[in-house]
């Protein structure tokens, strides 16, 4: 799918976009208050479950202090903390798009899902970097599938059939990323060579000038989206 930016629009961020504060893990300051209800995780354990209070490293990753186990929530993706977006819409007589911290903001709407409560996951494999996937619940709710609501993940196949019902929901409001245009994060990941908190928007404009995929949706309609309930 292609944004409805012009060249012109361009031009004119790169002379003005301006960074975001992106801050990097917060991760719990007293690690007795956790626990975690499980043998150390090895390779050859098919199933593990690890259950304890956590620190949200990002949008899709947790930790457990107790363990030191770093689970990510398995079949979805997010924006990686230094990852920027862009606001389509027109922002006063500027039709220059604003910059959306999408990393940042996935992070925190993680957190506001975990909390200071217990997390449950339960672990089946590990990522290529040796990190734990798994489907991680809090308070009986699936934590994957509510980043899917809300619009700060999206699906990473294979998924279950329900994470797709929402993601087409999230998508069709506009909720959290479908609003931006921004580019898919496996590119995002192979040509981001500066992956500091510091990096500034103009950096991912770049990338999205260049891209090779996108998973933005036209924004014809932006404007009209409806108003979110959810809050």
């Amino acid at each position: 799918m292609r944004s409805v930016a012009t060249r012109s629009n361009v031009a004119a961020l790169l002379l003005t976009a301006l960074p975001y504060p992106v801050h990097g893990a917060d991760l719990l300051r007293d690690q007795r208050s956790s626990s975690v209800a499980a043998e150390s995780v090895s390779d050859s354990s098919p199933i593990t479950k690890i259950s304890g209070r956590t620190s949200v490293i990002d949008g899709r990753t947790l930790w457990f202090p107790t363990g030191r186990h770093k689970v990510r929530l398995a079949s979805i993706d997010s924006c990686e903390l230094p990852q920027w977006a862009y606001d389509p819409r027109r922002h006063g007589e500027s039709a220059i798009p604003k910059p959306v911290p999408c990393g940042p903001l996935a992070k925190a709407w993680l957190k506001r899902k975990v909390g200071s409560a217990q997390v449950t996951c339960i672990v089946r494999s590990r990522d290529a970097d040796g990190a734990l996937l798994g489907h991680c619940s809090v308070r009986g709710r699936d934590l994957a599938l509510e980043m899917l609501r809300v619009g700060w993940a999206r699906v990473n196949s294979p998924a279950p059939a329900e994470y797709l019902t929402w993601q087409n929901y999230a998508v069709s409001a506009r909720h959290g990323m479908w609003a931006t245009y921004v580019l898919d994060m496996p590119e995002w990941r192979r040509k981001a060579v500066d992956r500091t908190p510091t990096r500034r928007p103009i950096a991912d404009f770049n990338l999205l000038a260049e891209r090779e995929s996108e998973i933005s949706p036209p924004f014809e309609d932006a404007r009209k989206r409806p108003k979110r309930t959810d809050r």
